[in-house]
């Protein structure tokens, strides 16, 4: 929806059936995201990103964007924490830079696991869940999947250790040459849905066991560059609107919600 204007994209987003919206909101939009999102009754998630490969310049970024943030009371924060080439410790700092910012302010801050940042791994995130106990997650293994060119059968135990921690769900499919699948309805890829349908729902079986009001997921298959253009013209090979709101109703439908 990046043609549409929050107005706009909110009027198509409550027409479809969701919840909310998760929103990459720049310092100058956060006050507009919060209200047409308020005015359409939906709820917000809003993300935060570190800065530039200077660790120093990164942390100051990464600190005040989230603190800025949190001022807008999102439902949560959804952070791109570090980065694969910071060192472990300074990557810790990050993440108790936002354990820091979520005590002072109330805000919860979930860490993505994606491509480029401390969590680009199942196995490279494990050091920080046994440094950081509080580390909570945002569960996009697409990433895990495309990193280790697999669907991750050898290494459950770390994905399953990340399924423990993980509170909100971006039902991206990934595959082993790619984070995204060119469209999760085609008959080809039947078996990498499942493989990541079934993470979700151990997310989602742990959540019912601890009686938690609600599980949030984002529907967020990606546009060009994640979706697969043809060449020349560059049009993409599937709609990325509709996707999404078939993943929406395939979850809503395997859920019984």
């Amino acid at each position: 929806m990046e043609s549409l204007g929050y107005t706009e994209a909110a009027k198509r987003v409550k027409a479809a059936g969701y919840d909310g919206m998760e929103i990459s909101a720049g310092p100058d939009k956060r006050n507009e995201a919060v209200q047409i999102t308020h005015d359409h009754d939906l709820q917000l998630i809003l993300m935060a990103f570190g800065g530039g490969s200077n660790f120093v310049e990164h942390k100051k970024k990464y600190h005040d964007d989230l603190l800025d943030i949190a001022r807008y009371k999102p439902l949560f924060i959804n952070a791109h924490t570090g980065h694969d080439y910071f060192t472990f410790e300074q990557n810790v700092e990050l993440i108790q830079v936002a354990i820091a910012v979520e005590k002072q302010t109330g805000v919860r801050i979930l860490h993505e696991t994606h491509r480029g940042r401390f969590s680009y791994s199942a196995p490279a995130i494990q050091s920080y869940l046994l440094k950081v106990p509080e580390l909570r997650l945002t569960a996009d293994y697409s990433h895990w999947v495309n990193v280790a060119e697999s669907y991750l059968t050898d290494q459950m135990d770390n994905v399953n250790r990340a399924i423990r921690v993980s509170d909100h769900i971006h039902c991206r499919v990934g595959h082993p040459e790619g984070p995204q699948v060119n469209d999760p309805r085609a008959p080809e890829w039947k078996d990498a849905l499942e493989s990541h349908a079934k993470w979700w729902d151990a997310i989602r079986d742990r959540f019912q066991k601890a009686n938690a009001p609600t599980l949030t997921v984002t529907c967020e298959f990606g546009p060009a560059g994640y979706l697969p253009t043809i060449p020349f013209t560059q049009q993409p090979v599937a709609s990325q609107w509709d996707i999404n709101v078939f993943m929406k109703d395939y979850l809503k439908k395997r859920w019984a919600v």
